[in-house]
């Protein structure tokens, strides 16, 4: 099989996978993230559109004509904008499309415009714009899904002590991967030959697919079911962040009281060494609002929620390792503290002490 022959097969994969994995997420087996999920698969079927043109010349024999593919350009361009309402879906299950979502459309409408002349035969100042166009939304989408995640990945640490599997850090890292990967394909257009780098690309991608197919399959819900909780938990907006000031939530006596019963309840009950223990069940604990409970944190301790329970794990860690005759290994020791992986233990270890538990214990 010569290298033509393995990138055809390549690309059948890739189309193939896009497709199988849309109707996967569509159908949303685990009944998780319903709308995000939704969005997510028809992200996945329009990305599979870009492999369409070599499909179908594999299967014909000969190239399809531009204004065959006319409508199919067009649903194209909204990928972009169609993988950043799954980011945020995943990001805020409860938002809601208003009137101002018409202004996701002005791009597609100039891209329509060109479209339509490049058609009519002003092929070349419309084609080159259209380009121009296409890489203005890729950029600008993939930028806002970007800066959307890493917003979330702070806010769930206001509520969540252990962020490993609602961070989506997966969508992070392919958000990465794909700029790069379009990135050398502009540059190889630009000045190279494009056909030579195809199979290379084409092989990055479908490793890009299934990594895609792994991490999104494996998404469990990343807000509680029940609305009520759902709404507090969302409605802690960015002003909980203890470096910035914040109107004042309770009396400076009331603070004290909650910060002095919060202090009791870590030492003699310990609920930190419950891997699942989130904002609303210490909240209940304490007998307060959740959102009370967090500026207590924030503002008395001057921590999230995240780093408050994780340096309690940490300290109780510290004790297990400093036994000698313990028979506990350091994942045992990492589930015994609270935490739900050894690799969440060990960033966290090494943040709060600057060592690995390993080199701790040496």
């Amino acid at each position: 099989m010569n290298t033509s022959e393995l990138n055809s097969f390549i690309v059948i994969l890739i189309y193939g996978s896009l497709v199988l994995l849309s109707l996967l997420k569509l159908a949303n087996p685990l009944k998780v993230n319903y709308k995000a999920n939704f969005w997510f698969g028809i992200f996945l079927f329009l990305w599979s559109t870009f492999w369409l043109d070599e499909v179908l010349f594999l299967i014909t024999g000969s190239i399809i004509e531009f204004h065959s593919l006319f409508w199919v350009r067009l649903i194209q361009f909204f990928t972009p904008i169609v993988f950043y309402f799954s980011v945020l879906f995943y990001t805020n299950p409860s938002f809601t499309f208003k009137l101002t979502v018409v202004k996701f459309l002005i791009l597609p409408a100039a891209f329509l415009v060109c479209l339509i002349l490049i058609k009519l035969g002003y092929k070349k100042p419309f084609q080159y714009l259209s380009i121009i166009l296409i890489l203005i939304q890729a950029l600008f989408y993939t930028a806002l899904s970007y800066i959307t995640i890493r917003k979330h990945q702070k806010k769930i640490q206001q509520f969540s002590s252990n962020t490993e599997g609602i961070n989506l850090n997966w969508l992070e890292y392919i958000i990465l991967v794909l700029l790069i990967v379009n990135i050398i394909y502009v540059i190889y257009n630009l000045f190279y030959d494009p056909k030579s780098l195809n199979f290379f690309i084409n092989a990055v991608f479908l490793s890009v697919i299934y990594c895609v197919g792994y991490y999104s399959l494996k998404q469990k819900e990343i807000y509680p079911l029940e609305e009520k909780q759902r709404q507090e938990l969302i409605s802690m907006d960015e002003n909980s962040d203890p470096e910035e000031v914040k109107r004042k939530l309770i009396s400076d006596e009331e603070l004290v009281r909650i910060k002095t019963s919060l202090e009791g309840i870590m030492d003699l009950q310990k609920p930190y060494l419950d891997s699942e223990l989130n904002l609303i069940k210490l909240a209940e604990m304490l007998s307060v609002s959740t959102h009370h409970l967090s500026y207590v944190i924030n503002t008395g301790f001057g921590k999230n929620f995240f780093q408050y329970v994780n340096e309690y794990r940490v300290d109780y860690a510290k004790k297990l390792l400093k036994e000698t005759n313990s028979k506990l290994s350091i994942l045992g020791i990492a589930y015994e503290s609270g935490f739900n992986s050894k690799t969440s233990f060990n960033t966290t270890f090494k943040k709060v002490t600057g060592q690995t538990p390993s080199e701790f214990r040496k």
